[in-house]
């Protein structure tokens, strides 16, 4: 279950120190790409960084990452199981995130890291990531409507939860690019608080100039912030732009506009597109790529998709479909450590798809099969275009798959 609070994660985190330093990043998109791009450019320079994010793609200890890869299992559940004695010795109740949080803080004061790249789970201000104690930059991504049950319905009530992580004379980056609402709730929350405020755009980096002819737009942003970050923090490396843009076009993050192929699966030889967009901001940045790189003339795209149990689909389904598309909807697996995530019912998801214009013989009910889906998915398209979307969850599942298709 999902109960925001700091008691608990900071009762589990009381008597462990926090002797390396925090880039704490909060928003709605970008923040895991920003992320990604932060822990690129320290690695290049040399400096020891753990990172942390959330969700798992596939398996519960690959969102803790130290170094050039994620932590190994073994080490992973020696500091679990460690945090969880606490939490039963004490009497704590804490959740399934808190237990992860202070399982990944033990381990980067284990590895003695010199910096950590946190990304917040939930809002910011509630979130078991803010009890953070030696945070030398914030940083805040681009905005959107999500999870309105837990942070507010507004645009303005959800930038305040996500502002929380701010801290007064801690430097804060934005993305610059937010809605005017978003960036004055921003400003006036940094006086009160006492926040110096950095807004960024790509026009503000050198780093992006030098490599913004193969970035996409948003990605272009997002590496704006990232880099503005990583100057705060480490200004006597931050100007090192060929080095820097050399680790950041090598960097991958798995499940955002990735090619991946699953000829292993299904015989398919064409790749295939895997993105987790699960908003109406993320769907808007992957249906501008789509119709970019993808659409020829009236083309169809197949597309296999997921989404959460409560989501509302209706805006991102009406940006990335077509009525001559193709759409296979199926359900994903169980979520280990997330036994709260249910996925939406594929009758439901095809139904909005049906709305969109989208024909009967288009559709397809793979149900609980993501197999099944697939297959359809291979046929249907005829190595045209195949983009798998809608849920971090199915990526999940796919990106499962196909490993163990190599073991």
């Amino acid at each position: 279950m999902i109960d925001l609070g700091l008691a608990r994660i900071a009762a589990l985190l009381k008597h462990t120190p926090q002797t390396w330093k925090a880039i704490h990043v909060a928003g709605t998109n970008g923040k895991g790409s920003i992320c990604a791009y932060l822990t690129a450019m320290l690695r290049a320079k040399g400096i020891t960084c753990g990172r942390f994010t959330s969700p798992h793609l596939v398996d519960r200890w690959d969102c803790i990452t130290v170094g050039d890869g994620a932590v190994s299992e073994a080490k992973f559940r020696h500091f679990e199981d460690m945090v969880k004695k606490r939490n039963e010795d004490q009497g704590l109740g804490a959740s399934e995130f808190e237990l992860l949080t202070a399982t990944a803080f033990e381990i980067f004061e284990a590895e003695k890291i010199e910096v950590g790249v946190i990304e917040v789970g939930l809002g910011g201000r509630l979130d078991a990531t803010n009890v953070l104690k030696q945070k030398s930059v914030t940083v805040i991504s681009k905005i959107g409507l999500d999870h309105q049950s837990f942070l507010g319905t507004t645009l303005e009530e959800i930038t305040l939860q996500k502002a929380g992580i701010m801290r007064a004379g801690v430097p804060c980056v934005v993305d610059g690019s937010n809605p005017k609402s978003v960036l004055d709730t921003i400003k006036e929350h940094s006086t009160a608080s006492g926040t110096p405020v950095k807004f960024t755009g790509p026009e503000s980096s050198e780093l992006v100039r030098e490599i913004q002819d193969k970035l996409e737009p948003h990605q272009r942003q997002n590496l704006a912030s990232a880099h503005e970050a990583f100057r705060l923090v480490y200004p006597q490396h931050a100007n090192d732009t060929r080095i820097l843009a050399q680790a950041i076009g090598d960097t991958v993050w798995p499940g955002r506009l990735q090619s991946i192929g699953i000829g292993s699966l299904t015989g398919r030889k064409n790749p295939v597109l895997l993105d987790g967009a699960h908003n109406p901001q993320s769907a808007e940045v992957l249906a501008a790529y789509i119709d970019k790189n993808l659409r020829t003339g009236d083309k169809p795209v197949t597309y296999v998709l997921a989404a959460s149990d409560g989501k509302d689909l209706t805006n991102i389904l009406g940006l990335l479909l077509r009525p001559q598309d193709n759409a296979a909807s199926v359900e994903f697996g169980p979520v280990d450590g997330m036994p709260w995530v249910k996925p939406m019912g594929t009758a439901s998801i095809l139904g909005m798809a049906s709305d969109y214009g989208v024909a009967a013989a288009s559709l397809f009910d793979a149900q609980a099969n993501v197999q099944s889906a697939l297959e359809w998915a291979t046929r249907t398209s005829n190595e045209g275009p195949l983009v798998i979307a809608g849920s971090l969850y199915l990526v999940s599942d796919i990106l499962r798959a196909l490993r163990s298709t190599t073991e």
